[in-house]
């Protein structure tokens, strides 16, 4: 059983075509985990239309944190937590997914336990802008570089629940959900990668992660940060 799991926020304007892109490559006994923020817009409305029965929706109230950062982790945890698949694949809300990509991915973990794909990068409209996410960051196994700059992104990740599980509980405050999944997965599983794109990342003025944008953190934020995320992984057991 596939579970694919989204986090929204105010995601109303392309979340049926998000949906859409998924539900045509899931089998009629998977299921879609979407964990709402509290949407002010119509996002749970418009998911609700669809009257697809594989989609669930559950409710989460945002959590503050130490360091003020969400990264949406809160939110996908619970998403995830909700999942009953043994192959969770991790979707945001305005993205578009290419024919074939559940098929890849899964195909994938038959020899990992967590796989990244490409991904084209696209505007609002979905016109390419770039080939190739890759291109932006190259992915790397390595635990020192992904420290320093993550390859991991969510949306392009799919694995076994053995490594949600081993990646519970995560770390309170505010490390991104898709880097400490990608930490806890180097240090103790297999991890693959697909080179060939499998998806449309969107990127507009309301995309809510912040791959590919400046970080505009202090120096001192940056290196606590990290140590942060550091000791957590050494601290899991």
């Amino acid at each position: 059983m596939i579970s694919v799991c989204i986090a929204t926020y105010n995601g109303s304007q392309y979340i049926e075509e998000q949906l859409s892109s998924i539900l045509s490559q899931l089998e009629p006994t998977d299921e879609v985990i979407v964990s709402d923020d509290g949407s002010s817009d119509d996002t749970v409305q418009r998911i609700n239309a669809m009257a697809d029965a594989r989609v669930k929706v559950i409710q989460h109230q945002k959590e503050t944190t130490k360091f003020n950062i969400d990264h949406s982790t809160q939110n996908f945890v619970n998403a995830m937590s909700h999942a009953k698949g043994d192959t969770i694949i991790l979707s945001d809300q305005d993205d578009c997914w290419l024919p074939g990509k559940v098929i890849k991915m899964t195909q994938a973990l038959r020899e990992n336990d967590l796989v990244m794909s490409d991904c084209h990068i696209a505007d609002e409209h979905l016109n390419i802008t770039q080939v190739s996410y890759a291109d932006e960051r190259p992915f790397s196994r390595s635990l020192f570089k992904n420290l320093l700059l993550s390859s991991f992104l969510g949306s392009c990740m799919a694995f076994h629940r053995e490594v949600f599980e081993k990646a519970r509980p995560f770390p309170p405050y505010g490390v991104a959900h898709d880097l400490w999944l990608g930490m806890v997965a180097l240090r103790y599983f297999r991890v693959g990668y697909i080179r060939e794109p499998l998806m449309l990342y969107r990127r507009h003025g309301g995309t809510v992660t912040e791959s590919g944008k400046a970080n505009t953190n202090s120096l001192f934020f940056k290196i606590h940060y990290r140590l942060y995320v550091l000791k957590a992984l050494l601290r899991l057991v």
